[in-house]
């Protein structure tokens, strides 16, 4: 069986992923990035998400001589221009401070009516071999903010995207539903067939 590395050491993720390709049945021995503690953390220097993800996939694949996937995703907010896009996990300046990065933006949005707060969801899946190999993918989850954050589940902006036909947000989503409609699960399920094609 072949071992592939998911690219993150955020635990929900991580599980969130492994259930995605799971699903997708691919039966391949996922593990983290905790699993390998001396690979350091890339830089995201990218101006993309598929240039992020590429760089993630390509540092881990080639630190470990072992296939790895790794995925680059933020928020999207229209009257913001994309905005925080690749930034969103570091909106406030601090990386990975989901409230904090909530607040600031809801801050920033205050004033705009519902009808001009559209935003989505992007991620881009990125597969890379010790060989050089690469693919990516990417998938949207399209919806519009809330004024305030509802639910507990998921993590980052999950609390104040509300997905398009829907009446709650993705935080009040399980995570059986938001992994059937979510841009995670739209760009994994779209890369798992590119990992049994070049895995088999």
């Amino acid at each position: 069986m072949t071992r592939l590395i998911l690219a993150t050491r955020n635990a929900g993720k991580l599980t969130e992923l492994k259930a995605i390709l799971a699903d997708a049945g691919l039966p391949h021995d996922l593990v983290g990035a905790d699993a390998y503690p001396d690979v350091p953390d890339v830089k995201e220097t990218g101006v993309t998400f598929a240039e992020n993800a590429l760089l993630k996939a390509h540092a881990l694949a080639d630190a470990t001589g072992l296939p790895a996937v790794a995925d680059d995703s933020g928020l999207c907010v229209d009257v913001l221009g994309g905005a925080p896009g690749i930034f969103s996990a570091r909106w406030s300046g601090t990386h990975g401070d989901d409230a904090a990065n909530l607040a600031l933006l809801l801050a920033q949005l205050a004033d705009i009516a519902p009808e001009h707060r559209s935003a989505h969801f992007a991620c881009a899946a990125a597969l890379a071999l010790p060989d050089g190999t690469e693919r990516v993918v990417e998938g949207r989850l399209l919806g519009t903010l809330r004024t305030t954050p509802a639910g507990t589940n998921g993590f980052g902006y999950d609390p104040i995207l509300q997905p398009n036909g829907e009446t709650r947000t993705c935080a009040e989503l399980s995570p059986q539903e938001k992994n059937a409609i979510s841009h995670r699960g739209k760009a994994f399920r779209a890369l798992a067939p590119v990992v049994g094609e070049l895995l088999g």
